[in-house]
């Protein structure tokens, strides 16, 4: 079957299983997804296993393996998915581990497999543990299990289904289960990205909207994004509504530096919320070691947010240590906002509300 025709029929069947077509935004994002192996930048090792892998698996005219991609959002999981699916000429059926609430759910959409496909689970560190099971004997002999009846007269049957690979995505490894994590074939690791490679990202992103983009202000975006794809092209929309707005539609270092300041976005990519963190433990609390259910408090956040997306890039820049008494500030951090240094950093009480 061509592709056209599979990427239609992948449609329908997605429309039909969830009740609705795609966003228009949804479609924009996606089209700015890269969709082959050599349009992807950066995890150069990463595309280099894989290559070899789908290589095999097409010259043996089998389903690739099933892979799992650990890593910070917004830097690729999703796009590799569809990317195997691609290289394998294949369709891609995309799912996500909170959707999938109970067995049978996951049961209809092995059933609608063909040959090949690529099941999709992003966020599959959330899979419930009766979803998970049925996984089990699915990944290992291409079978489900289903239960037939209720009381003394249920029974099991096993039906075959189609040699499909599972490709998982997660941000948190350490919550997959060791059974499941082993039924992987293959476990790839996404690392922040380097800023050149962030300077290609967004200018193809760049070509693909239009924007007339200089080098000077593709650097600049690319310096503030975070080592993450996904926030520099959401940084480049900013900056290009900016120029529309306020400038000629051409983006510059200029232009981009006026961008991302209105959007309080610093040169170290740190947002409001990011330095209101760094406020709370240098100014709040005077540097003391401070508890994270206090400092979630403190900037009004929830602590799994606090822990999961703003502290992360704090401690990868420097600015912040997790420490036994608490997390605290250090001196790049007293820099960056443009203050001293207290004499008993860190020697005061630590602040617990854990």
């Amino acid at each position: 079957m061509p592709r056209e025709e599979l990427a239609r029929e992948g449609r329908t069947r997605e429309e039909l299983l969830h009740g609705a077509a795609e966003p228009a935004e949804q479609a924009e994002e996606t089209s700015l997804r890269p969709r082959h192996l050599d349009e992807f930048v950066g995890q150069a090792r990463l595309k280099e296993k894989l290559s070899v892998l789908l290589e095999a698996a097409r010259g043996r005219e089998q389903a690739a393996e099933h892979m799992l991609f650990a890593g910070p959002p917004g830097t690729g999981k999703t796009s590799l998915a569809g990317i195997i699916a691609t290289e394998m000429g294949v369709r891609l059926q995309p799912t996500s581990g909170p959707a999938l609430e109970r067995a049978g759910d996951l049961a209809a959409i092995l059933t609608n497999l063909d040959d090949g496909d690529v099941l999709f689970v992003d966020e599959i560190h959330r899979l419930p543990r009766p979803v998970e099971e049925v996984l089990y004997p699915a990944m290992e002999d291409f079978q489900l299990d289903i239960v037939i009846g209720k009381g003394p007269a249920a029974r099991s049957i096993r039906l075959d289904l189609p040699r499909f690979s599972l490709v998982g995505a997660t941000t948190r490894t350490g919550l997959i289960t060791g059974p499941l994590r082993d039924r992987f074939g293959f476990v790839g690791r996404l690392d922040f990205y380097e800023t050149s490679d962030l300077v290609t990202i967004v200018s193809r992103t760049a070509g693909i909207l239009g924007v007339k983009l200089a080098e000077a202000g593709a650097q600049e975006v690319a310096m503030r994004s975070r080592g993450t794809p996904r926030i520099a092209n959401r940084l480049l929309k900013q900056v290009r509504d900016f120029a529309q707005v306020r400038g000629d539609g051409s983006v510059d270092a200029t232009v981009a530096r006026q961008a991302l300041a209105l959007f309080e976005v610093d040169e170290r990519g740190l947002d409001k919320v990011d330095r209101t963190v760094l406020e709370a433990l240098c100014v709040t609390f005077a540097g003391r070691p401070v508890g994270l259910s206090t400092l979630a408090v403190a900037v009004t956040e929830e602590p799994d947010t606090v822990e999961e997306v703003y502290e992360p890039f704090l401690l990868k820049q420097g600015l912040m240590e997790r420490t036994p008494r608490g997390r605290v500030a250090t001196p790049a951090a007293y820099d960056h906002l443009g203050l001293s240094v207290p004499d008993a950093t860190g020697t005061g009480p630590s602040l617990f509300g854990d």
